[in-house]
């Protein structure tokens, strides 16, 4: 399964998420679901925004974990 790491991110660099939304010039709302709705999938075009933003790759804003247990096959 894969995660997006923005949040942490954030918290690292010390940047807000309403100063994230302006650097990326993507909505508040939808900055707040991808740090914290881990179900939420945010468009391919949404995270090279937020690359960019960051002065970032797209893959730097992903982590591979392993699925939790009720979800493996």
């Amino acid at each position: 399964m894969v995660r997006l790491k923005v949040k942490e991110i954030l918290a690292e660099r010390g940047i807000s998420m309403s100063k994230l939304s302006r650097m990326s010039d993507i909505s508040f709302s939808t900055i707040n679901r991808i740090c914290n709705d881990p179900g939420y999938s945010p468009t391919v075009h949404t995270l090279e925004q937020l690359a960019k933003a960051l002065g970032l790759h797209v893959a730097d804003l992903l982590e591979e974990v392993p699925d939790p247990p009720e979800e493996r096959r």
